[in-house]
């Protein structure tokens, strides 16, 4: 007699048919598979949770939400479903969904209406460009979003306060003081920043003498960055381990700048004039001998409306 399997055997088959399909590549497939585990087994979390991970990567938002909020009816205590409802929630703007599924996990988000007001606290995300990809440290301001508060290299595509959406699985850590703290991967930009970014040369300036002119910066609405003492090249490994203490690689040391530099600023600020002003400011009250070499803008401001 021929093997009868049972509607979960089934469903598993074909669950786990998606699975492979998805580590193929084949996306499209896996979602077909996980649509029929689904219909065989309505009632089973995980084909809808799985799908609704699909939907995250590709930021089909609404597909997403709907196959995690699927996930949280079969299974109201999976929490891998409920935070990616709340990503999805959070990119879509819906709000209410939003708290629901936060405050289902456990986190506990006060009541109110429209965007989360749930500050976490300073967090490394991982920002991804055409040209590269770079962990910098960001305010995050409820479980799904933060603003970016480093000044990002052009090559990444991102700017000094960009609101970013971003995952909520670890890929990778970071020290903050003597704490390590996830770094988590930016999904989507959810609304640029009015700062453009600038870089330029600083030669003839003690190491004092650019935290100095960091500091002018600050006061005026913007933000400047030693990109030369702030940036480590890292490989993926490192980048999404622990790249300190016994689990940094050793990737052999770039050619340190003397005690006068060259120094390489990273600069965010609104207006090319204000930036430029600073630096002359600076360079006429305190290091006369500093030499600026290549001043440019490296990435636009977002449009203001």
């Amino acid at each position: 007699m021929p093997l009868r399997i049972g509607k979960a055997g089934k469903a598993n088959a074909l669950n786990e048919l998606g699975r492979q399909r998805d580590d193929e590549g084949d996306q499209d497939g896996a979602l077909q598979a996980y649509a029929q585990a689904s219909a065989v087994h309505p009632h089973w979390a995980a084909p809808w949770y799985n799908a609704g991970l699909i939907h995250k990567y590709r930021g089909d938002w609404a597909a997403s939400l709907q196959a995690n909020a699927r996930a949280v009816q079969c299974e109201p205590g999976n929490e891998g479903a409920l935070w990616n409802l709340g990503i999805a929630a959070t990119a879509l703007g819906d709000w209410a969904t939003a708290r629901r599924a936060w405050r289902q996990y456990g986190i506990g988000i006060p009541d109110g209406e429209g965007p989360v007001d749930y500050f976490v606290g300073l967090t490394p995300i991982r920002v991804h460009g055409d040209e590269g990809t770079e962990v910098v440290w960001a305010d995050r301001i409820d479980p799904a979003r933060a603003i970016l508060r480093n000044v990002p290299t052009p090559a990444c595509g991102h700017r000094y306060g960009d609101l970013v959406l971003h995952d909520g699985a670890a890929n990778g850590y970071r020290l903050r003081g003597e704490r390590e703290v996830p770094v988590f991967d930016a999904l989507e930009l959810i609304a640029p920043s009015a700062y453009a970014t600038y870089e330029v040369s600083v030669e003839g300036a003690s190491a004092q003498d650019i935290e100095a002119l960091v500091e002018r910066f600050k006061a005026v609405d913007a933000f400047a960055e030693n990109w030369t003492d702030s940036m480590e090249v890292l490989c993926r490994a490192c980048s999404e381990g622990r790249p300190f203490g016994e689990g940094k690689h050793n990737h052999g040391a770039g050619e340190a700048p003397g005690a006068l530099g060259p120094w390489r600023l990273g600069i965010a600020a609104r207006e090319e004039a204000a930036a430029r002003r600073v630096l002359d400011e600076w360079r006429a009250a305190a290091a006369p001998e500093a030499e600026l070499d290549g001043f440019r803008r490296v990435l636009e401001a977002a449009p203001r409306s």
